[in-house]
């Protein structure tokens, strides 16, 4: 007579399957025993990566490619319901889960931070951030600036990140990793390609306000043993832009899946002493 073993694990958000199959009805204890071992081998290995504004685009795609190597997805969106490239990735990936997080709402954050109190957070990403649009540039240019989306710009790529970071300190602190970075852009910086250019003038302050606050966190949680960085991504090929891209023809921008693996693999080798550093997608240093 022989004996079937089928489990499903659900610990916390994680989820793995194990099967034994044919065992002899008399090794049913050492098959339990197995399968117990197997099941605290995964809750022990199992990483938990928080990525902010993860419903579309660089953060939607940092989730799928974290989800692919095996981790505890948090995928956070601002929508009352859940967005369905969410829904579609909690179906494909039962380590994936979605949760409702507003960068911009202090509550919001807190209340997440409360649900996921006690959670081991290895990899923090600040993603959640706009850039306006491009193609009506009128609000934020010289002569016709609209100051009221000032402070929109302030509130979602700046202060949004910095209020994250310290709302989930203590699940990064308690975890492995203890990483948390945070999506910025060399149109945030003062030198190399983006130095010294006008226009896009709330993207760029705002995204140089990030850095600083980055930097800041860094050196308050150094004693902490948490790693803090800045990313560059590149100009990366996102929804929002992938019409006009491909209709003027512009080079020189990077499909999501090339910036998002380089940049897993920058947070991945992140050590204690890259803490506070600004660092293109692909390793390079990125000039402040």
């Amino acid at each position: 007579m022989h004996w079937r073993i089928g489990v499903a694990l659900r610990a916390g958000y994680n989820a793995r399957s194990y099967v034994l199959r044919e065992l002899p009805m008399r090794n049913a204890t050492i098959a339990a025993g197995l399968l117990a071992s197997f099941v605290l081998m995964s809750a022990a290995q199992a990483q938990t990566v928080l990525v902010t504004g993860s419903n579309r685009g660089i953060g939607l795609e940092f989730a799928k490619q974290y989800a692919d190597r095996g981790w505890t997805v948090i995928a956070t969106h601002r929508r009352d319901t859940t967005p369905d490239t969410l829904a579609a990735l909690e179906e494909q990936y039962p380590a994936v889960r979605a949760e409702k997080l507003d960068v911009t709402d202090h509550a919001s954050i807190d209340a997440l931070a409360e649900k996921l109190a006690g959670m081991p957070i290895d990899v923090l990403i600040n993603n959640a951030g706009i850039t306006g649009d491009f193609t009506k540039p009128k609000p934020q240019t010289l002569g016709t600036l609209d100051y009221d989306m000032a402070v929109h710009f302030f509130r979602t790529n700046a202060l949004g990140a910095l209020k994250v970071s310290e709302a989930f300190m203590d699940n990064v602190e308690a975890s492995d990793q203890k990483k948390i970075v945070a999506v910025s852009s060399l149109a945030g910086s003062f030198e190399g390609e983006s130095g010294g250019k006008g226009g896009i003038y709330w993207y760029r302050s705002s995204k140089a306000a990030l850095n600083m606050m980055m930097v800041g966190v860094a050196a308050d949680s150094k004693r902490k043993g948490v790693t803090v960085a800045l990313l560059s991504p590149g100009t990366v090929k996102v929804e929002k832009v992938a019409e006009m891209v491909d209709r003027m023809g512009l080079k020189g921008f990077l499909e999501p899946p090339e910036s998002i693996a380089g940049m897993i693999d920058v947070i991945e080798n992140l050590a204690p002493e890259d803490s506070g550093a600004f660092i293109r997608y692909n390793g390079e240093p990125q000039p402040f």
